[in-house]
């Protein structure tokens, strides 16, 4: 039994550096691959402002999220990856301008280090 796979691109998020797309639609999910804190077009962090980070990976996320015709009010679980837990209220925070509830399910993992130095990578799956 085959199952149809669907890649998602879009230039209003970073571009994969990698044998992997931004997202996969498939079974009526949209799995968006982990995203850090780039600017699209600079292909450079944002800032290193924890807080600036946050937002762009949201940002980045989003526009994943829409291109494949889906939003955050679709997110079903996210996975949160950060260089410093310590940073998880400000995540907590930040994360309620742009996922409205019913929040999705989420993990939180501290992670010893994170493409470019980031400080924070996510990823999500969407019910579509």
């Amino acid at each position: 039994m085959s199952q149809e796979r669907q890649a998602i691109f879009t230039e209003n998020a970073p571009a994969p550096v990698g044998a992997y797309s931004q997202a996969v639609r498939a079974g009526g999910f949209l799995f968006i691959s982990g995203q850090v804190p780039l600017v699209p077009d600079e292909k450079a962090l944002v800032s290193d402002d924890v807080e600036a980070q946050i937002h762009q990976v949201f940002k980045n996320l989003q526009a994943v999220a829409e291109a494949g015709g889906a939003s955050f009010a679709q997110a079903v679980k996210l996975t949160v990856y950060l260089a410093d837990l310590g940073d998880f209220q400000t995540v907590n925070h930040i994360m309620a301008d742009y996922v409205p509830e019913p929040f999705p399910a989420r993990v939180a993992i501290q992670a010893a280090a994170l493409p470019l130095g980031a400080a924070i990578e996510i990823d999500a799956i969407l019910v579509c």
